[in-house]
């Protein structure tokens, strides 16, 4: 993110955490504006009149190591109220005088408890009788820093909320950006009005008008190619490159033979139709497969998928003249499970193929203006667009699209089969008004067949999981609690009427530790 110094700003540090984003939504919904840096951009910093707040992030690296992340003294000196998270309450105890130990034996990962030990302008209207947090941490410091003072304990970790008030540093051994702490999102609100006393000056609304300069004045006179899914992502990045460029837009729409259901022609009819976008459509399944052919391995299959993409819309680039840019519907979890988009030492989880699915070497320049934005922010830009409901509310599809809901190896026939299934599912969610209350929901088959009996004959065939969640957005899920007798009739509605299906079963796995999508 580029640092910018005219507005009054929250910085947040990042040391590599899957979660440091998440800091940045939460300040963000209290109406402030917020960065991410690194720590080693904290030293160019020349200026500090506009940074009211700092914010130190988690991270996977231990301040135990002789080469640990660490920030300059110097921000300690500035007046500036930090506030430390999990790796960052560890840091500023490393850097005040504290100890910090790991411990195998009081390692706390996932829910605990918190106990009140003293009043905190942090903890303001936070902690009850009840509250939970969200722990993730092996290590733990077990020495309070000078002139530092415990506000709140657990009962493996002593130190887990602490404070210098005379130099409004603060430090929390929990997640309080995760949907998993209760009431999290106080800690945010407290450290910001309370303790760093900023204005309200963010608004995602306020966001349309600069992204449609920024796009602008990036692409001049150019054309550029966008790629559309009818997903919102995609939608919305169209509608928004329109009303920057116009005429030099051009959407193309690739027949991967991997979407859901009538998608294809829904998509296509609506953007063409309605929106009076320029909207080519390209039919490449049979390529698709080809490629897909046997790949069982799922980063392998979004690599190629990746690949596939950027060849055809390179190749549909030749067929105009002045094409320089190729546009996505990329979105920041892509970006932060595929790499660090800020360079800190995060842990990649899989390759999104609009991310680390691309190649290397491109002929195309990529816009992607929405890649700082979560899903229900692009939501909100999608709606002042006026993208219809049907897809502003969509729920989340991957771009590989049924690829990587399929499990081991992708053919024809296993796509009709999961097509298939997956319309019921989500059908009959919206039959009985289930759809708008789930962030997410699919049918997906697993790489693996089980013996059933139907008509008192054997089967061998497919195992359909089924899979259903709520979120935020999207970097922290549970799974969705349905009632009994929903299982029961969509279990039964599949496999009456799917053939090649005869088991069906629901994920209850939340994320953390599993993710959305299976692959």
């Amino acid at each position: 993110m580029r640092f910018q110094t005219e507005k009054e700003k929250v910085v947040i540090i990042d040391f590599g955490s899957q979660v440091t984003k998440l800091i940045a939504r939460r300040i963000r919904e209290q109406g402030v504006y917020s960065e991410i840096i690194t720590p080693n951009s904290i030293s160019k910093i020349k200026q500090y009149n506009n940074i009211k707040g700092i914010i130190l992030s988690g991270g996977p690296s231990t301040v135990l190591s002789k080469k640990f992340q660490s920030v300059p003294k110097t921000i300690f000196k500035k007046n500036i109220p930090i506030l430390g998270i999990c790796y960052g309450l560890q840091l500023i105890a490393k850097i005040f005088g504290g100890k910090i130990k790991s411990s195998n034996k009081k390692r706390e990962f996932g829910r605990a408890y918190l106990f009140k030990k003293m009043k905190s302008p942090l903890t303001r209207n936070f902690i009850n009788t009840k509250t939970s947090v969200w722990m993730s941490h092996e290590d733990a410091v077990v020495k309070l820093p000078k002139n530092f003072k415990i506000i709140a304990s657990t009962k493996n970790s002593k130190l887990t909320i602490i404070e210098n008030s005379k130099n409004k540093i603060y430090g929390v051994q929990f997640h309080p950006e995760v949907t998993h702490t209760d009431n999290g999102k106080e800690i945010f609100k407290n450290f910001l009005f309370s303790i760093c006393k900023i204005k309200k000056n963010w608004n995602i609304k306020f966001q349309k008008k600069k992204l449609i300069g920024d796009i602008k004045n990036k692409v001049k006179n150019a054309k550029v190619i966008c790629a559309l899914s009818g997903g919102v992502d995609s939608s919305v990045v169209a509608l928004l490159i329109n009303k920057a460029i116009k005429k030099n837009l051009i959407c193309i729409m690739v027949d991967t033979g991997l979407m859901r259901k009538n998608e294809f022609k829904y998509t296509y009819n609506i953007f063409k139709k309605k929106y009076k976008l320029n909207v080519r459509l390209i039919n490449a399944s049979k390529i698709f497969y080809a490629k897909l052919k046997n790949i069982s391995d799922p980063e392998k299959k979004r690599k190629i998928i990746g690949n596939l993409f950027i060849k055809i819309f390179e190749k549909e680039s030749k067929k105009f003249s002045n094409i320089k840019f190729l546009a996505q519907g990329t979105l920041y979890p892509d970006i932060i499970e595929s790499q660090s988009s800020t360079g800190s030492k995060t842990s990649k989880i899989k390759s999104h193929h609009n991310v680390g699915g691309l190649p290397r070497k491109m002929n195309l320049k990529l816009i992607e203006p929405l890649k700082e934005f979560f899903k229900d922010e692009v939501r909100i830009l999608g709606n002042s667009l006026g993208l219809i409901k049907n897809i502003n509310f969509k729920h989340p599809f991957p771009g590989p699209g049924l690829g990587i809901r399929i499990l081991g190896n992708i053919t024809p026939e296993r796509v009709k089969i999961l097509q298939e299934a997956d319309f019921i599912y989500i059908n009959e969610l919206n039959k009985i008004g289930l759809y708008n209350k789930i962030w997410q929901a699919y049918a997906a088959l697993l790489p693996v067949k089980t013996v059933g009996v139907m008509g008192d004959s054997r089967t061998y065939e497919n195992i359909c999981l089924l899979r259903a969640v709520t979120s935020e957005d999207g970097m922290t899920a549970d799974y969705f609690n349905f009632p009994k007798n929903f299982i029961d009739n969509i279990s039964n509605k599949i496999i009456n009427n799917v053939k090649g299906i005869n088991r069906v079963v629901y994920d209850i796995t939340s994320k953390p530790p599993s993710t959305i999508e299976l692959e």
